[in-house]
């Protein structure tokens, strides 16, 4: 499977800021995954590599836009967000959580994002970075409104992978049967 095929981003031109490279056994892990939805983030939020189901599940909600495309910026920043997850405020908190634990490592992609973000989304973002200081949680459940695939409950499991840039590898997997079936469909 060729990298664009997996949803591998290319890097950056040079003096950009780029998120890392995905190592090659994890790259041929998401192979595996297919068409199981699932993504490989940094310690930001920047999108580094999904699968194709992953593509099909984000992808019409306007996630994977950006590039690199960021959870966070995606979450607090454009307006579909809201719609395409009715339980927004969950998961914006979730994101703060996130971004705040990037930027109490000095991370400077972070706090670049956070002072973005504070600016660009006020008080949506803000209250929220400044109400959380407590880790974030790696498991759960999101509520995604696909404009395909309906209503779907999904459970999450979020992996941390070895390395020194804290990526995360999130698996996707329906949390009901009709999400099950609405999966099967899509992917």
């Amino acid at each position: 499977m060729a990298d664009n095929e997996l949803g591998v981003f290319p890097r950056a031109q040079k003096g950009a800021v780029t998120p890392g490279e995905v190592r090659p056994t994890v790259r041929a892990l998401l192979e595996r995954l297919d068409p199981t939805p699932a993504v490989v983030v940094d310690r930001v939020g920047d999108v580094l590599a999904h699968t194709r189901g992953y593509a099909r599940l984000a992808g019409p909600l306007g996630l994977l836009e950006g590039r690199p495309p960021n959870l966070s910026r995606y979450v607090f920043t454009d307006k579909r967000a809201r719609r395409a997850f009715p339980e927004w405020g969950r998961l914006a908190d979730h994101r703060a959580k996130d971004l705040r634990a990037a930027v109490a490592l000095g991370d400077p992609r972070a706090v670049a994002l956070a002072e973005e973000l504070s600016s660009n989304a006020g008080v949506g973002f803000s209250g929220r970075y400044q109400a959380w200081p407590a880790m974030p949680a790696r498991t759960g459940v999101e509520r995604w409104a696909h404009p395909e695939a309906g209503e779907l409950l999904l459970a999450y499991e979020s992996l941390d992978l070895a390395d020194g840039d804290e990526r995360r590898l999130i698996v996707y997997l329906p949390a009901d049967d009709a999400t099950s079936a609405a999966l099967d469909r899509l992917t």
